[in-house]
């Protein structure tokens, strides 16, 4: 089984992430969950959710403790080098990728450039999917496209679908 844990804040589309990223592991023929971890959480603080991919059926419920992967929308949150396993990748929207620690790979990708240029708005959310399927081979692009394409409406799964692919070129 593959985990994945999604790191953000409230408001910038966590639980999305984990969402577009479960259904594009479906479109590529997995098994797939995605889900949020809620408890008092508000706009701005610091949230996680959570996205597993296997290839028989998933029957673990429970929060992901130490992620093989993980997406980091926000680079103000720390942390999250604690928890991802050894031999890890972790995603990260930035101008400056932080210094990991040993046996932990970083894939930096100036997210929030990418959006405002292709969405408009610094969401990176789906933005990001791109870099971390590039990254680490787990959905492919196509399946990526076709997520976005059943989660949002046309014009904003096209504009959001552009900055995906922008940020797959850019790894």
């Amino acid at each position: 089984m593959i985990e994945i844990t999604v790191y953000g804040r409230g408001g910038q589309g966590c639980v999305t992430c984990a969402e577009v990223l479960a259904m594009a592991g479906f479109n590529d023929g997995r098994k797939a969950q995605a889900f949020p971890a809620f408890g008092v959480e508000r706009t701005g603080a610091p949230i996680r959710a959570f996205c597993r991919f296997d290839d028989k059926p998933i029957r673990l419920h429970q929060h992901v403790y130490a992620p093989d992967y993980a997406i980091v929308l926000d680079d103000t949150l720390s942390g999250y080098f604690n928890d991802v396993k050894k031999g890890g990748i972790v995603v990260i929207a930035t101008k400056k990728p932080p210094k990991p620690p040993a046996g932990i790979k970083v894939v930096a990708v100036d997210a929030y450039d990418i959006a405002r240029r292709e969405i408009g708005k610094p969401i990176v959310n789906v933005a990001v999917l791109g870099a971390f399927a590039k990254a680490t081979g787990l959905v492919s692009k196509e399946a990526l496209e076709k997520a976005i394409a059943q989660r949002f409406p046309k014009e904003l799964a096209e504009k959001n679908a552009a900055a995906m692919r922008k940020c797959y070129s850019m790894v």
